[in-house]
């Protein structure tokens, strides 16, 4: 049920939680690109004294502090960098594995540290940490007046944890307690400014440990929701955090709500939740004109229009944003829920954490396929991608089993599967012009997918990675395409996507699993053997902007938050939200668009 909407229609303010947002980058910006940089320095620390870029096609997509010192920026061509900078070391970043592992590790790291398992992770980089039953913990504990105190990270070890002083924040705050701020101000030690408090600490030392143990530094934002404390982390940084404080008022007259005045100052498509076309939306309604953008292009400035002038626009509320966004395939209700937004509300919980992704999604993007001979050949390398991807996420060593192996005596080192994906999805794009009226949506009106059972020979571990590949392409993925594409040619495929999803954890892989209780498992059984009961499903036609598709009927898909769907780690070989270049047809990540129709600028 959605929440209700209070006198005139502001809607009302949970301050029960308390949520840290985590990303992890190196000293230089808060930019999802510098977490490559980061992780080339810290496999090899001699880079954090030199200038360092990272090359993607011909261009720089990122590149450090020292390079930036010396006059390199990101979305350089690698020639001019070099000009500029002679002495710069180059590094390609376009294999994503190393970082797919150093987010990996960063995120269980990050997930140790606090309690009842509450940690999301978005792309690489990015955590959410719901630390409130730490936080309640040591409220109780907390005695008046103390200015020395102990944050305790174990109830059952009373040794484990570190020293603070419960009186003040740690760390910069919004806003800042020396511009205008009275401390104490709308709080008492024992409410929401108090909580507040020992989170910036817990913050603080989660940080430390980060930067100590992995040799990441991190921005933090420290808030009562994902949303604020998402916008709260860019406050402040690189390798710093912002608290935002009370008072967060929810009545009628929000002028002296810090929500208020922190959301007024944001650009509205910079609000998460509020999309590409629902922002360009809002923004003709209140601008009066239609904005004037360009494919992939930046925002003009005459054009951006901030959450407060939304919110103070005449009528502005609920009814009104439906209207606005009538039409444009929305829920109903969307409207309540982008005034929330607007108004610095968001209900949607921090998810448990995940040791298993969703799916696992490999693609290439190709000038173009004309024979099946041709696809068999770009097929391989995607099928193999994927079996190693599956080795990688969905495999853990069998600690149960502790077989020696009969020659050298010394235990084996076995492997066990902690999920199973039921569905094996092959979806394609064929090569057409843009539309000149809708660049963007010409882009993925023409991806079609089709679904088919996982076979059983691709969970062998007694097998080779190519040969299970070869075997995959021949006997699941080419009949596949065949149905997808049912003409003999013609076909023009610039894009191939091999996909396994819909996973169902194996028995005994976590401590909550069926597996491990005989009463779970019987009640599971049922609905694990219809699950793997999969009939071969029709052609999706509809655009998609990647992510999953409908094959032709319903997905199970885990349960989330409709707000954050778009940052769910969809574990797409991209490894970060990519885009297609209306010129090639290539799938680049989004933030390495304009780097690459720079390049397609000079060699035309």
């Amino acid at each position: 049920m959605a929440p209700s909407v209070q006198k005139q229609g502001v809607p009302r303010i949970d301050h029960s939680r308390v949520i840290l947002h985590f990303v992890s980058i190196p000293s230089c910006q808060i930019d999802y690109d510098c977490f490559y940089a980061s992780v080339f320095e810290a496999e090899n620390p001699a880079l954090k004294s030199l200038p360092l870029a990272v090359q993607q096609k011909q261009i720089v997509v990122t590149c450090n502090y020292e390079a930036r010192r010396r006059g390199l920026r990101k979305l350089q061509l690698i020639k001019d960098a070099k000009m500029i900078c002679p002495e710069v070391v180059i590094v390609l970043g376009e294999d994503l594995t190393k970082f797919r592992d150093v987010s990996k590790g960063l995120y269980s790291f990050l997930n140790s540290l606090i309690w009842g398992n509450q940690a999301e992770r978005l792309g690489f980089d990015e955590v959410f940490l719901d630390v409130t039953s730490m936080i309640d913990y040591n409220l109780q504990w907390l005695a008046p007046g103390v200015r020395n105190s102990f944050f305790l990270l174990d109830k059952d070890d009373f040794t484990v944890g570190f020293e603070y002083d419960p009186t003040v924040y740690c760390g910069p705050t919004y806003p800042s307690l020396d511009d205008k701020l009275q401390p104490g101000r709308g709080s008492s030690p024992s409410d929401l400014g108090q909580r507040l408090i020992l989170a910036s600490h817990l913050a603080n030392y989660i940080r430390k440990q980060l930067e100590e143990k992995h040799g990441y530094t991190s921005t933090v934002g420290i808030s009562t929701s994902k949303l604020l404390s998402k916008l709260a982390g860019n406050v402040h940084k690189p390798r710093n955090q912002t608290t935002l404080i009370p008072p967060f008022l929810d009545d009628a007259d929000q002028s002296d709500s810090y929500i208020t005045q922190f959301m007024d100052d944001h650009e509205i498509g910079k609000v998460p939740g509020i999309g590409f076309k629902i922002a360009s939306r809002i923004r003709a309604a209140v601008l009066g004109r239609e904005n004037d953008l360009e494919l992939y292009r930046e925002l003009r400035e005459d054009d951006k229009v901030t959450v407060g002038a939304v919110r103070t626009f005449p009528g502005m509320g609920p009814l009104m944003l439906d209207k606005i966004l009538s039409g444009g395939g929305w829920p109903k209700d969307n409207g309540s829920r982008i005034w929330e937004l607007i108004n610095g509300v968001d209900h949607s919980e921090v998810a448990a954490a995940r040791m298993v992704p969703t799916q696992i999604s490999i693609e290439d993007s190709f000038r173009q396929l004309d024979t099946l001979d041709a696809v068999k050949k770009e097929m391989l390398p995607l099928a193999s991608s994927l079996i190693r991807r599956m080795h990688t996420d969905l495999t853990d060593d069998d600690e149960e089993d502790n077989a020696k192996d009969q020659v050298s005596g010394l235990p084996e080192r076995k492997r066990r599967w902690l999920a199973h994906p039921r569905t094996l999805r092959l979806s394609t794009r064929s090569r057409v012009p843009p539309s000149s009226t809708n660049q963007a949506q010409s882009l993925y009106n023409n991806r079609i997918s089709r679904s088919c059972p996982v076979p059983q020979f691709i969970f062998s571990f007694n097998e080779d990675v190519n040969a299970i590949a070869e075997r995959l392409v021949h006997e699941s993925l080419i009949p596949t395409f065949k149905k997808l594409h049912p003409e003999k040619s013609g076909w023009r495929i610039s894009l191939m996507n091999v996909a396994v999803t819909n996973m169902v954890d194996s028995a005994g892989s976590t401590k909550n699993s069926a597996g491990r209780d005989i009463g779970k498992m019987f009640k599971s059984q049922n609905q694990v053997l219809r699950e793997w009961r999969i009939h071969d499903t029709d052609v999706d036609t509809g655009g998609h902007e990647g992510g999953t598709m409908q094959d032709g009927k319903e997905v199970e898909e885990p349960a989330g938050d409709e707000i954050w769907e778009d940052d769910v780690d969809s574990v797409m070989d991209t490894g970060t939200s990519c885009s297609e270049c209306y010129i090639c047809g290539a799938s680049i990540p989004s933030f390495a668009l304009q780097a690459h129709e720079t390049y397609h600028s000079i060699t035309d």
